[in-house]
């Protein structure tokens, strides 16, 4: 079975996490259907100002072509709050990311949506030769391979991470994906390399701090499994 870590492509200093930062709002419905009433394209998203049944919202999926005035549904629906986009320049008070859907067509699995997006094994784009970033702060502080040596006992719980961006791929389930390295652990042994899972954009290449949750022996489907990974990642650089 393929590893993640080897496919997916790989998301910043203390502030006050809840205020500058998303984080997750109260269970939302799964699909959220509307009529276009703007549009904002950046590099990796599209921001869509839906009129609802509920009232406005804002909602972000994948950058694809919309049209204003268009009626969209957007499915697999996470929403967010306080989400910071640096792109814009906006923080939105609340704002559901999730995937376009097609017309009469549901949305792809997990599974697919990674194959599609990553059909074959990726490389690192970043030069990890010479690595070094300084350990994070706190007292759910740990290294890139302190979370992979110690993630059964880490498993559910909240870390903080230092590490520099080596890839990155954003707009996947509505979610940026990244694999962060600082130097330590080893690539024979697994541990020098951890992905995050984040709502936010990132900066390829960029030093970050990452507090997320730790979570372990998932499975995509479609061949897509992973050992450790960070979940519900705010990110600051």
């Amino acid at each position: 079975m393929k590893n993640l870590l080897s496919i997916l492509p790989i998301a910043a200093t203390t502030a006050a996490w809840a205020a500058e930062k998303p984080t997750p709002a109260s269970p939302a419905a799964t699909v959220i259907t509307g009529n276009v009433l703007e549009v904002k394209d950046v590099e990796s998203y599209t921001y869509l100002r839906l009129k609802t049944k509920d009232g406005e919202t804002w909602a972000a999926v994948a950058k694809t072509p919309v049209i204003k005035g268009a009626k969209v549904s957007i499915e697999n629906v996470m929403v967010m709050n306080n989400f910071e986009s640096w792109s814009l320049k906006q923080t939105f008070k609340t704002i559901a990311f999730g995937s376009l859907a097609g017309t009469g067509a549901s949305a792809p699995k997990t599974g697919a949506a990674m194959s599609t997006a990553h059909p074959g094994n990726a490389k690192t784009v970043v030069d990890t030769a010479e690595i070094r970033a300084t350990k994070a702060v706190g007292a759910n502080a740990w290294t890139v391979a302190e979370i992979n040596t110690k993630a059964v006992e880490l498993k559910d719980k909240p870390v903080l991470v230092r590490g520099k961006i080596v890839n990155y791929n954003p707009g996947i389930m509505g979610k940026s994906w990244l694999h962060l390295r600082d130097g330590s652990g080893t690539a024979a042994g697994n541990t020098n390399d951890i992905l995050v899972a984040a709502a936010v954009e990132a900066k390829l290449g960029g030093v970050v701090t990452v507090k997320g949750i730790v979570r372990t022996d998932n499975d995509f489907g479609s061949g897509y499994s992973y050992k450790v990974l960070i979940e519900e990642a705010c990110i600051q650089m």
